[in-house]
């Protein structure tokens, strides 16, 4: 072969040899799509229709930072957990056996209950804002009267708790199944309180007092509830395993492809929603709901009876939410604990076992907690918030450069607004519970 047929045989194999990784990187598929629906399906739930209440009561500049920063903090947080549980290639470590790769068996067991502990929480969220959820309809839209709270509270988590423990792929094609028909339903709300608008959001543009406290500090302490409401790590350590088995080779741009999907699905219409509600309530309005410790869907069938369509969509609406939601999480939830069962008893109690376990204990938990009613957001500022932040955003941030196997994700810049945002919240947290 000639001097110029080498060259330009060598220049060929540079071409194809630049072109193997996009090769590599599968389109996106039907599975795919499913994991970006139950991504979408654990985050959209309590979380939302609890945002607008916190958002709404300082006016109009935190609906409009809540909108700038939800992308970027949600994405950036949920990508870096998900290279957390790829630090290991074998397919079925999740983050309760990763975490014990990279911190030892002490560490691992620590990182192990803050996952729990970080998950936990938001199963009680829903148990509780669930069960009062049932009972306001029965009151306000059927007339009734409200339905014993024992026996409603161990029906609904009793109902949820036997989908919950059936196989993980059921569940996921379940929360994808509901997806669509939700955002669907939940843009037709957002569309039909357009007649309600008024100008009472646009009347809160100070930068003073807002409702008895600073600005800044009103600002500040959206800070958990945003994390919250957007969060969808307890199903975050599944689709990492499932791209370490289905895609090994490039399971991190998978991964995060999926996830990038989901967060901007999520970011168009829950904003879009948000701002709909806020719009057609005014700063009393949110705060009386906040009072009432109801969802933001319940609170307006109540504000607005003469809308027939909202009086009994809305709280369907939002029981469903909440209902596909606790599935996700409970995903997360039962990794959590079975990974410390494992742990305390040396490797003896483990699979159906754990399983069984773990159902009993969270199920008495959830119970308890839908029957007394205690204050929802209360929960998700005193305990989720703060773990859920250190979690999600300080822990994989801490690993990314304290470990060499993690260290071609460092980004300086990201990496530092991820911890900026992540101290916020858990200082926000705090703060609350210590007023």
């Amino acid at each position: 072969m000639s001097q110029e047929g080498v060259k330009m045989s060598q220049k060929k194999q540079k071409v194809l040899e630049q072109q193997v990784p996009k090769q590599q990187i599968p389109k996106m598929s039907k599975d795919d799509l499913i994991w970006v629906l139950s991504l979408f399906g654990t985050a959209i739930g309590a979380g939302v229709l609890l945002l607008p209440i916190n958002a709404g009561m300082g006016g109009l500049i935190p609906l409009l930072v809540i909108l700038v920063l939800a992308y970027p903090m949600t994405y950036l947080a949920h990508r870096g957990l998900c290279r957390f549980v790829l630090g290991s290639s074998k397919p079925h470590d999740d983050i309760t056996f990763v975490a014990e790769t990279y911190f030892g068996k002490g560490g691992g067991f620590l990182v192990t209950l803050l996952y729990f502990f970080a998950i936990l929480p938001i199963l009680l969220v829903y148990s509780a804002n669930l069960t009062t959820t049932l009972s306001e309809f029965f009151v306000h839209q059927l007339g009734w009267e409200a339905p014993n709270r024992l026996l409603s509270s161990f029906l609904i988590v009793g109902v949820l708790m036997l989908v919950s423990i059936s196989d993980s792929s059921i569940v996921t094609k379940a929360m994808s199944a509901l997806v669509f028909p939700f955002i669907i339903t939940l843009m037709i709300i957002a569309l039909f309180l357009i007649p309600h608008w008024n100008g009472a959001l646009f009347e809160n543009i100070s930068l003073g007092e807002v409702n008895g406290q600073s600005f800044l500090v009103t600002l500040w302490l959206i800070f958990p509830i945003l994390v919250f409401s957007f969060n969808h790590s307890p199903i975050i350590s599944s689709l990492a395993c499932h791209c370490k088995e289905k895609y090994p080779d490039c399971a991190e741009k998978k991964a995060s492809s999926i996830i990038s999907y989901a967060v901007i699905m999520m970011t168009i219409v829950v904003m879009f929603f948000v701002f709909s509600c806020a719009l057609c309530l005014t700063p009393e309005d949110f705060a009386l709901a906040k009072s009432q410790n109801v969802n933001i869907l319940t609170y307006i069938a109540n504000k607005f009876p003469e809308a027939i369509f909202l009086a009994y969509v809305s709280p369907i609406v939002a029981f469903v939410a909440m209902s596909k939601s606790f599935l996700g999480h409970y995903l997360g939830s039962q990794e959590g604990l079975n990974g410390i069962l494992y742990k305390a008893s040396n490797g003896k109690i483990s699979g159906r076992i754990a399983n069984i376990i773990t159902g009993i204990i969270t199920f008495l938990i959830a119970w308890i907690v839908a029957y007394k009613n205690p204050s929802v957001i209360g929960i998700i500022e005193s305990i989720g918030g703060p773990v859920l932040a250190i979690l999600l955003f300080l822990m994989p941030v801490y690993c990314i450069y304290r470990f060499d196997v993690l260290k071609k994700y460092r980004n300086p810049k990201s990496d530092i607004f991820i911890v900026i945002m992540g101290l916020l919240a858990v200082s926000a947290a705090v703060h609350g519970l210590l007023n």
